[in-house]
């Protein structure tokens, strides 16, 4: 857990506490070791959620939700959502559960061998562009109706997700799906969920299979990072926010580029750098890191 870095210095800062559930002793604790002013429910989302109102010390605080399994954030209490501009996705293992092209290798009886490449990707281990050509190229041959199965039998949303954008999209927010993955799913989640924005990679296709090959330029980290600035860049206005979501290393620099970034499940890397991370609750609760 970090003080943020629109954290005003002198400014009163809360404490953001969920969880599935939250004992009434632990957050008497916490309130004792925060020496807060007020201990306040937050309605809304699916989680049990409490803002501690002007701490006076985050010492211990972290290390208390980390045993506790809760999700916890310190935040300015100038944070308003009504200030969010720009929310920013990424889509595999951050606003859905599952990692698309694992599914669609595993119709290709691959899978173990994919799935060893993306997880070493997400964590930073091997450079994404050549691993997400090579995993592209050990697809080569697939028909074009295997992505259509893994989109309506293993894709589901993460929980909160709809919560989540209903949310931001009250307050006016634009909505950015960018992603490493393909056009095939996001495209057809722009469409399911009224995403403003998609950005992603174009898969190949020759009489009704796949190539094994990327049409275009390859959505990497920079691309994901360059799209979201631009976007940033041009809607924030004088006092906006601009957030972004994601999980893996791919998505650090957007991260970065972000007023507030969070490491929604995310790896080690990425839970270490981003401003904010969710571990235990669904993307719903992002929301409540706003006043």
């Amino acid at each position: 857990m970090k003080v943020p870095r629109d954290a005003t210095p002198g400014a009163p800062l809360d404490l953001v506490l969920q969880a599935p559930a939250i004992v009434r002793e632990d957050l008497a604790a916490l309130a004792a070791i925060t020496g807060c002013e007020s201990t306040l429910p937050i309605e809304g989302t699916a989680a049990e959620a409490y803002r501690l109102s002007d701490i006076e010390s985050t010492a211990g605080v972290a290390e208390a939700c980390d045993a506790s399994g809760y999700d916890g954030a310190f935040v300015p209490q100038a944070r308003a959502r009504s200030r969010v501009r720009l929310v920013a996705m990424d889509m595999d293992s951050t606003l859905i559960t599952i990692e698309c092209i694992d599914e669609i290798a595993d119709l290709q009886g691959i899978k173990p061998q994919v799935a060893a490449i993306t997880a070493s990707a997400m964590r930073g281990e091997i450079d994404f562009r050549a691993s997400l050509e090579r995993r592209v190229a050990l697809l080569a041959g697939l028909p074009v109706s295997a992505l259509e199965q893994v989109y309506a039998e293993r894709l589901a949303l993460s929980p909160g997700a709809e919560t989540m954008l209903a949310g931001f999209r009250a307050v006016g927010a634009t909505t950015l799906l960018v992603s490493g993955g393909f056009t095939f799913f996001t495209d057809r989640l722009q469409q399911r969920l009224g995403l403003d924005r998609v950005l992603a990679n174009v898969l190949e296709v020759a009489d009704g299979r796949l190539t094994g090959r990327i049409v275009g330029d390859i959505v990497d980290a920079v691309a994901k990072a360059r799209a979201f600035r631009a976007l940033a860049d041009d809607l924030r206005n004088r006092d906006g926010l601009a957030v972004a979501i994601g999980d893996g290393a791919n998505d650090l620099p957007m991260l970065d580029e972000a007023d507030v970034s969070v490491a929604y499940r995310a790896k080690p890397a990425v839970r270490a750098r981003a401003m904010h991370a969710i571990d235990h609750c669904g993307l719903d609760a992002a929301l409540n890191l706003f006043a």
